[in-house]
């Protein structure tokens, strides 16, 4: 039998451009670290997103607000590579600096496992899109990242997602017009962040390429249905931290009730059970491969 995940089935990143060329709102939830993103899996979605917010808040603890560098995105991609089987998209913040750090960052992530990354046209140190105040370099230098960004990948199914929060910055003529001209420098989608209303909505998913719709709960953008994206033509509609948010809410549950009653029984609508953690981490695998390579008690 061959162990690859991949035997017989497209390349990821081949998988990927497909289905985001149909523009059909594939649902893409985010994750912050490898156990969340072999949840995702585990539910069925086609691919995952490790969101930059998501590492900073689960690794560090702080709010979004440029906080994580190449090696920690690098490290969890290459964790979350190791885990899950569906194509894996990775946001790469500014790219970490000018077009060359984005041409360091790509061959980097690519190597790690990534099939696409996003980059985005904020001054760094950049901050969550849907907090106030965010602030964008030229455009022409985010064309620059760009096309250090297309020359850098080794595969041609290595996507490139180029973000524009113009949006909140300048209005949104401008990041109509910054993703028009993104698409052009070779980003094989775009990605309008927090627009403010259905109307809105229409106009970004009529530019050329497949569109990227970031759904933040209690965020700035409609959260509409996925039909309703899919009606619309968007390629991919981001919850990049609705796993993190059901995760602080379920720890808060679980430890409030731990607090309060000062104890904690496996009560299915607080806590994963034992049994059903072990299998999300797939202890089965290990104790197979442990019993496989052990060694005889005579030596």
């Amino acid at each position: 039998m061959n162990p690859d995940p991949h035997y017989g089935k497209p390349r990821p990143g081949t998988a990927l451009r497909t289905l985001l060329e149909s523009r059909r709102g594939m649902l893409v939830p985010g994750c912050g670290n490898a156990l969340a993103a072999r949840v995702i899996e585990s539910m069925g979605f086609e691919a995952v997103y490790l969101s930059g917010a998501g590492l900073t808040n689960n690794f560090y603890g702080v709010p979004d607000l440029g906080f994580m560098n190449l090696s920690d995105v690098a490290n969890h991609t290459a964790a979350v590579r190791d885990v899950v089987s569906i194509p894996l998209i990775v946001d790469a913040d500014t790219g970490f600096g000018n077009a060359l750090n984005v041409r360091h960052t790509v061959r980097t992530l690519e190597r790690a496992g990534a099939n696409a990354i996003q980059l985005e046209d904020q001054v760094m140190p950049k901050k969550c899109g849907h907090f106030s105040g965010t602030t964008i370099i030229d455009a022409s230098e985010m064309i620059a990242k760009i096309k250090a960004a297309v020359d850098a990948r080794q595969e041609h199914d290595f996507l490139v997602i180029a973000r524009t929060d113009a949006r909140a910055a300048q209005g949104l003529p401008e990041a109509l017009d910054r993703a028009r001209r993104y698409a052009s420098a070779g980003a094989d989608l775009t990605f309008v962040e927090a627009p403010l209303s259905v109307g809105e909505l229409r106009q970004i998913a009529g530019l050329p390429c497949p569109q990227v719709a970031n759904v933040v709960v209690g965020g700035k953008t409609p959260a509409l249905s996925a039909a309703q994206f899919a009606e619309l033509g968007f390629g991919m509609v981001l919850y990049a931290n609705a796993a993190l948010q059901g995760a602080l809410r379920g720890m808060m549950n679980a430890l409030g009730c731990l607090k309060a009653e000062g104890i904690l029984l496996e009560d299915p609508t607080l806590v994963a059970g034992f049994a059903e953690r072990q299998a999300m981490v797939n202890k089965d695998l290990f104790d197979e491969l442990s019993s496989r390579y052990e060694v005889p008690a005579n030596g």
